[in-house]
């Protein structure tokens, strides 16, 4: 699992880092098929790219995605700090046929997930904050950099510990 101590001894840095990458894309797929409502999401760096997919055969809808969900972030930490309000916790886009939700999962990164019109927002909300909760204290600057070389590769399909999903 990301960031355990479980790592063997002979394992070099890079390894490590590729598993918990894995583990991370792997995560991030997880919570868009076992979320009630969700139907895609991401993770976005704090410079805008692309971390991890839930569904990597779409690369064009998680690019178009990873843009709105950096630009909404921008424009809330931009209100934050104009109003003295703080930093960005979570970002609820209201609209006809679903909603967007961005929530801070560590001080480099964003979750981002699109959700149908009947989602509960309470419970994808909660969701997303248990996730924030388990990745947050690990995804260090080492990481969130393997993410962004290794998104899209297919990595999304492996289960934490080596298995295949």
């Amino acid at each position: 699992m990301i960031g355990s101590n479980s790592a063997a001894p002979w394992e070099s840095e890079e390894q490590r880092l590729a598993a918990d990458a894995a583990d991370f894309t792997w995560m991030v797929a997880r919570f868009a098929t076992e979320t009630a409502g969700v139907v895609d999401a991401i993770a976005v760096s704090s410079d805008g790219l692309l971390i991890a997919v839930s569904r990597p055969q779409d690369p064009g809808s998680s690019e178009r995605l990873a843009a709105v969900v950096s630009g909404m972030t921008s424009l809330a930490a931009g209100a934050g700090g104009n109003y003295g309000l703080g930093a960005l916790n979570k970002v609820i886009i209201d609209m006809e046929g679903g909603y967007l939700l961005i929530t801070r999962i560590g001080s480099g990164a964003v979750l981002g997930a699109v959700t149908t019109a009947d989602a509960k927002l309470a419970n994808v909300a909660y969701e997303m904050t248990l996730f924030a909760n388990r990745v947050g204290a690990v995804l260090s600057p080492a990481l969130i950099i393997e993410l962004k070389n290794t998104v899209g590769m297919g990595v999304s399909a492996r289960r934490p510990g080596g298995g295949q999903g």
